[in-house]
């Protein structure tokens, strides 16, 4: 019972929830949260204090009150100031033949307008608690009726047959209340449909328990199905997509909008296309009920209950697995909601990557990968870009760059498509394209402008050496990781020379810049934190193990060498943004 007001004081984010149970001379409560001394702890409330005795027993009606101080029936009840009650809401509790017990009460220190679906929410949990006092009920009778026996061998056997069916009856009853408390709080916290999916593998207890629960999402004419992301129904993913029109049990309760219910085979053959009783039968199902999920604007899908063998699935079972679908419902809801934001985000990010150039002779790749928190949208980017040609016929310069605007939100991205833009135009108006001129330029401009940015970047300008054959690297570093050089006898140096991050508060900073002599054949690799940062790691291991898996790998193509040098254990999804450029000369 405490469970009960428990359940009540969440959902409707209420201080004080009681289950109140009507004695001769008092009101016992024999579930409580939030009520004061010395009612807590005698678990009673003389009748005085009782607000619902004289009117939800008498009507068997609610008793829902936004303000009592404000109601003509409750205005002078000495609950109000010895209770705190203002707000009050109370929903009958009944025994199987409808005789009132009690009621299930929600009391709030302030005045409220109770919500239709805090009302809704309010009778599901006091149904589920009249089932429980009805068990109770059925316990005490089934113990009377084994005394009967122990006195009337005459009628024995028969009374012990009546005994079992009382007992199946109330097991059946506990295990309709205990699958709607699990949907209210298994599927409340749900991220995702992959989620909502794998806890309704589990929702599901007791004797009625289905073999298989299958979750159907409604996309335009067409219902697909979201597979077990734990266990591998080899013959589920065969049928993963379903048009509207099909002709399976599924499809016609989302076209009819209506509960569909096929007992048995003969029932699926006789109704159902050859396809769905060869699904059926592959799968091993006998008895199949879908249910139709409703969201607060439309329907959403399909909730496919399966059988093994043939079940029964009487009117008490069918209204509870209706209103569990009722939770899934909201489940799936909430997470199409937060994929179809995750997706946004993702979409966002990848629009504004850059394009890379094509660089002949200098061959260049680069790789995103997001964190795996999917809602996480970051500041890491790269760029590359050429200069204007010093003379004409002649390529101009290659800018590179590699950057990580500190944050993990919209903000962060935002920030770093303006500060990618602003290092362009700053680099573009000075020639000759200094890259520490073009970050003292957006220091200025940061420090100036109503924007909050910071970060790290390596800013460089790759240069044909004159008179060739080898390359001249230029660059200047905000305090980011060091850049990785490959030289073609395959030995790797860290780029190590930098300068102090970007920072409003720093404003203008006098920048360096370094220059290296590239050989022909050699990589160089930029990349952000996320690709070397590890909870629990040494980021200067991490790294020396960088750069020992580029000296094994920065032979091969860059494309490649990226995606050998990023690659990690399946358990070890990154926890921030990763970009990774790769650039080798000729």
């Amino acid at each position: 019972m405490d469970r009960f007001a428990r359940l009540v004081s969440r959902l409707l984010r209420v201080p004080v929830a009681f289950v109140s149970l009507a004695e001769e001379d008092r009101q016992i409560l024999p579930g409580l949260v939030g009520l004061p001394e010395p009612w807590a702890g005698s678990r009673a409330l003389p009748l005085s204090h009782a607000l619902c005795r004289q009117h939800v027993p008498a009507s068997g009606q609610p008793l829902v009150v936004p303000d009592a101080r404000a109601d003509d029936r409750l205005r002078t009840h000495p609950a109000l100031a010895d209770l705190g009650v203002v707000a009050y809401a109370a929903m009958p509790l009944t025994d199987a033949d409808g005789l009132v017990l009690g009621s299930l009460c929600a009391i709030d220190h302030a005045p409220r307008t109770w919500g239709d679906g805090e009302l809704t929410d309010l009778k599901d949990l006091a149904a589920a608690c009249s089932a429980e006092l009805c068990l109770r009920i059925l316990s005490a009778q089934s113990r009377s009726v084994q005394k009967v026996l122990e006195t009337a061998r005459a009628g024995a056997d028969r009374a012990r047959s009546d005994a079992q069916r009382l007992e199946q009856e109330a097991q059946a009853g506990l295990d309709h209340a205990e699958l709607l408390l699990r949907a209210s709080e298994e599927l409340a916290q749900t991220s995702g449909l992959e989620d909502v999916r794998r806890r309704l593998r589990d929702l599901f207890v007791g004797a009625g328990k289905p073999s298989y629960v299958g979750l159907l999402v409604a996309d335009k004419d067409e219902l697909h199905r979201v597979p077990d992301p734990d266990i591998a129904h080899s013959l589920e993913r065969e049928v993963l997509t379903l048009p509207v029109n099909a002709a399976f049990p599924s499809t016609r309760a989302m076209r009819e909008r209506r509960a569909v219910f096929v007992p048995d085979r003969e029932a699926l053959v006789a109704g159902y296309s050859p396809e769905a009783v060869g699904f059926f039968d592959r799968m091993g199902f006998a008895t199949v009920l879908c249910l139709p999920l409703w969201g607060s604007r439309a329907l959403l899908g399909v909730l496919a209950i399966c059988w093994a063998k043939r079940h029964e699935v009487g009117v008490t079972e069918r209204a509870t697995l209706t209103a569990a679908s009722g939770y899934i419902a909201q489940a799936v809801e909430r997470a199409l909601y937060l994929d179809e934001r995750i997706s946004v985000a993702r979409q966002l990010q990848e629009a504004m990557l850059t394009d890379l150039p094509l660089t002949d002779p200098v061959e260049i790749s680069a790789l995103y990968q997001p964190a795996a928190d999917g809602e996480m949208i970051g500041g890491d980017w790269y760029d590359a870009y050429h200069l204007p040609p010093a003379s004409s016929g002649e390529p101009g310069a290659l800018m590179v760059t590699v950057g990580d605007i500190t944050g993990h939100d919209m903000h962060a991205a935002t920030v770093m498509g303006q500060i990618r833009s602003m290092l362009r135009q700053a680099t573009l108006d000075h020639p000759p394209y200094s890259p520490a001129t073009a970050l003292i330029a957006l220091d200025a401009a940061c420090s100036v402008l109503p924007m909050d940015a910071s970060g790290t970047l390596v800013h460089a300008r790759l240069d044909l050496a004159d008179g060739g054959p080898g390359w001249t690297l230029t660059w200047s570093n905000a305090g980011h990781p060091p850049p990785l050089l490959r030289t073609p006898d395959g030995r790797v140096s860290a780029l190590v020379e930098h300068d102090v991050l970007f920072h409003r508060g720093l404003g203008p900073f006098r920048r360096t810049e370094a220059r290296r002599d590239l050989p022909a054949g050699s990589t160089l690799l930029l990349y952000t934190d996320g690709l070397i940062e590890r909870r629990g790691h040494d980021i200067d291991a991490s790294i020396a193990q960088l750069a020992a898996l580029l000296a094994r790998h920065g032979d091969r193509p860059p494309a490649e060498s990226l995606r050998r040098i990023s690659s990690r254990p399946a358990d070890s999804a990154p926890g921030d943004d990763v970009v990774v450029l790769a650039l080798r000369v000729p």
